[in-house]
């Protein structure tokens, strides 16, 4: 798991995982296969990624926006693009206006917010690119409310460290079905572009691509941008969720930061 060392510590990390990746590298492909160090150089290329990005930007620094001319004409959904879940299409039926986003865990006011409440919040637009593990990417103009602006309101306590986004849509076949989570530390919580989005170039959230809420986190890869989402849940640690890892993809290899 990812800790936040004081800045001279996560300096002496980046020259150490440096080196010791490197020394790995040159070892060759067998001596890597066999290596007992090879999990360690892996998580290292993470918390290096972690630590590159968190250093040279500032927290609040946004990403890359566009100009509604570098919009694509058709922005793809992939991943779950159709929930089989009862209640999520119980929810869908009625247009979402019975459905209710859960926010619990180390809160001081837990609470659930319907989807007019969620639309009452101050809102904000932004024009962005999402870039795929896949390998593609698309701009589009998202509309929602900040999640800083949901967290004020309902308090986080003193040991809150993440936030888990649990979600209405499973990933079948090989993938055993679980239900899809994801999980982003404070920092990016409280970044000023991480919303809970609700409409997709001027047009509310069509199913394919999240509805009704989806996840953005602009300084990260796509697979960490939750889609159907229907609770957070304030947490210390992964420990206790599903794989450990923070995330479905996460228990499954990925790296839980996933920034760009």
């Amino acid at each position: 798991m990812i800790t936040h060392e004081p800045a001279i510590l996560r300096r002496a990390f980046l020259k150490g995982a440096a080196a010791g990746v490197g020394a790995l590298t040159m070892g060759g492909c067998d001596q890597l296969s066999s290596s007992t160090n090879v999990k360690w150089a892996l998580g290292s290329a993470e918390n290096l990624n972690f630590y590159t990005q968190r250093l040279l930007l500032a927290p609040g620094q946004l990403a890359r926006e566009y100009n509604p001319a570098d919009i694509a004409p058709r922005f793809k959904a992939n991943g779950s693009t159709d929930p089989q879940d009862g209640a999520y299409l119980a929810y869908a039926a009625n247009g979402f206006a019975d459905w209710r986003l859960k926010i619990g865990g180390l809160v001081e006011r837990p609470t659930d917010y319907s989807l007019a409440e969620l639309r009452a919040f101050p809102s904000r637009t932004q024009i962005t690119r999402h870039d795929c593990v896949e390998g593609w990417s698309a701009i589009g103009k998202w509309t929602g409310v900040p999640l800083a602006n949901v967290l004020m309101r309902v308090g986080l306590k003193p040991q809150a460290r993440f936030l888990v986004f649990s979600c209405s849509d499973t990933l079948g076949g090989s993938l055993s079905g679980a239900k899809y989570y994801e999980s982003i530390d404070l920092v990016d919580a409280i970044h000023p572009q991480t919303m809970l989005a609700y409409e997709l170039n001027g047009e509310t959230l069509p199913v394919a691509n999240g509805a009704p809420v989806r996840l953005r986190v602009e300084r990260q890869l796509g697979y960490k941008m939750a889609k159907y989402v229907k609770a957070i849940d304030a947490v210390d640690s992964f420990a206790t969720l599903n794989g450990g890892k923070g995330g479905f993809w996460e228990d499954r290899g990925y790296e839980w930061y996933a920034g760009i």
